[in-house]
C-alpha cells in the first residue's frame, strides 16, 4: 500500500514538473523581435488647434501576420497624453486621447483594408507593405484647441502605439495572452512643447 502511494506521488510530480520547465522555457525564451518604433513627431499649430503628426514602424510578428493573411483583423491603439510638466513628476490631471486602427486582409479582393476606428473612414491598399506605411504615418490628428493651453507652461506629450489583444477574435486571445509574439507595442516617446 506505501508503494502504491509512493508511486501515484511521483507519477503526479513528473507532469507538474514538466509543465514547470515548459513554462520556463516559454518565457525564458528571447524576446521576439518583431516591435513597434515611434520617430519623427512633432506638434503644430493650426486654425487654434493643436495637430500631431508622427511617424509609427509596426514590426509585426510572423503569427501575426501568419493571422492577418487568414482574415484575423488586427487592432492598433494608439495612446496619446497630454500634461503639464512640472521639476519631477508626470501631472496626473493629463489628457487622454487615443486613435484606434484595424488591418483587415480581404481574400476575395485581395486587398488590404484599413480602417481608422475614430473616424470610420476605410482605406484599401493593394500590398501589405503599402497598408503598413500609410498606417505608421499618424497625420494631423487633433490633440487640443490653443485656447485649453496656458503660453506661460511647458507641456509633455507621451504616445505609445499597442496590439490590442482584446479586439482579437475569442479563440486566439488565450495564445496571445501568453505569447510574446502577441504583446507588441512600442515604448512610450516624450517630448514636451510650449504653446
Amino acid at each position: 500500500m506505501v508503494f502504491t502511494t509512493q508511486q501515484s506521488s511521483s507519477r503526479l510530480r513528473l507532469p507538474l514538473w514538466v509543465g514547470w520547465l515548459c513554462a520556463l522555457l516559454m518565457f525564458s525564451q528571447p524576446l521576439s523581435a518583431a516591435e513597434f518604433r515611434i520617430s519623427d513627431v512633432h506638434v503644430r499649430l493650426q486654425n487654434n488647434i493643436y495637430l500631431l503628426n508622427a511617424d509609427l514602424e509596426y514590426d509585426f510578428s510572423g503569427e501575426a501576420l501568419e493571422a492577418l493573411t487568414n482574415g484575423v483583423p488586427l487592432t492598433i491603439r494608439i495612446a496619446i497624453e497630454i500634461g503639464r510638466t512640472h521639476a519631477w513628476w508626470w501631472n496626473s490631471s493629463s489628457v487622454k486621447l487615443e486613435q484606434g486602427l484595424r488591418l483587415q486582409y480581404h481574400a476575395l479582393s485581395d486587398q488590404y483594408v484599413l480602417e481608422n476606428l475614430n473616424t470610420g473612414v476605410l482605406y484599401a491598399y493593394q500590398s501589405r507593405g503599402a497598408a503598413l506605411s500609410a498606417m505608421g504615418a499618424l497625420r494631423d490628428f487633433p490633440l487640443l484647441e490653443e485656447r485649453l493651453l496656458e503660453s506661460s507652461e511647458e507641456y509633455m506629450v507621451r504616445l505609445q502605439a499597442r496590439l490590442d489583444i482584446e479586439a482579437l477574435p475569442s479563440p486566439l486571445r488565450p495564445i496571445a495572452y501568453i505569447s510574446p509574439a502577441w504583446r507588441l507595442r512600442s515604448d512610450w516617446y516624450l517630448w514636451s512643447f510650449k504653446p
